[in-house]
């Protein structure tokens, strides 16, 4: 069996990170999956998905850590094709990446006690970002 469906969020750019934890769990209750896996993807070559613990030192420390490696004001070739300042925010997503796959057990994901699913956008504004979230498995 495969269910799928999106989640829209509006997002800050800049580094904005979202927990989609909760909203990815109502689409596994939705799908009556049992088990399997869920993979979420985040449609879009400026964004990100990974897990954390979600709490507000860590969500300082990561645009922190990345402005450091991936500074946000550089000089980038894709700037100076395209004009839209958001080179950084291309090799942001290259690096944390587009999607995941979690095992789904007894209806629910095998995450761990503080980790949650989080989505991040890198570019340089605000946009409204969808989330495709596809569940695959046995009833």
């Amino acid at each position: 069996m495969t269910f799928f469906e999106e989640i829209v969020i509006s997002t800050q750019g800049n580094c904005d990170i979202v927990n989609i934890t909760d909203k990815t769990s109502a689409i596994i209750n939705k799908s009556a999956v049992k088990n399997g896996i869920v993979t979420v993807f985040a449609v879009g070559s400026t964004a990100g998905l990974t897990t954390i613990e979600y709490e507000p030192g860590l969500l300082k420390d990561i645009p922190k850590f990345l402005d450091k490696i991936i500074p946000s004001v550089g000089s980038y070739k894709h700037n100076d094709t395209w004009g839209d300042g958001n080179g950084h925010s291309h090799l942001r997503s290259a690096l944390i990446k587009t999607s995941l796959t979690i095992p789904l057990v007894n209806s629910e994901m095998t995450l761990g006690t503080w980790q949650q699913i989080i989505f991040i956008d890198f570019d340089n504004r605000p946009r409204t970002r969808r989330i495709a979230v596809q569940v695959m498995g046995d009833k």
